[in-house]
């Protein structure tokens, strides 16, 4: 089993930044994919950026150029920089994990979930 804690939301004005985390603890040692998603009010969860554990990266096209996923492998903590902020990033963002590595932010392919960081952007 694996624990996922996000944290790090927030309200910030449109074009700035946040940077959100997530914690990964329990059976780490068999995750190879990460992931975050997001879910705005009325709208379904979408992939917003995943990394496997060769650091290879994917990105939505709507964050492409704006968000940056990476993590620490010593920590075992997955972050998500978000710069150029806009009102539409507004969301719950969650942080997700599996076992493999599938090359598809699709959240079918991801097994482990944690509880959601809420990021808000005003204009």
């Amino acid at each position: 089993q694996v624990q996922l804690v996000e944290s790090g939301g927030g309200s910030v004005q449109a074009g700035g930044s946040l940077r959100v985390s997530c914690s990964a603890s329990g059976s780490t040692s068999t995750i190879t994919q990460m992931g975050w998603f997001r879910q705005a009010p009325g709208k379904e969860r979408e992939g917003v950026a995943g990394i496997n554990s060769q650091g290879s990266t994917l990105y939505d096209p709507s964050v492409r150029g704006r968000f940056t996923i990476s993590k620490d492998l010593d920590s075992n903590t997955l972050f998500l920089q978000m710069n150029s902020l806009k009102p539409e990033d507004t969301a719950m963002y969650y942080c997700a994990a599996d076992s493999y590595w599938r090359g598809i932010l699709d959240e079918e392919y991801f097994t482990y979930w944690g509880q959601g960081t809420k990021v808000t952007v005003s204009s």
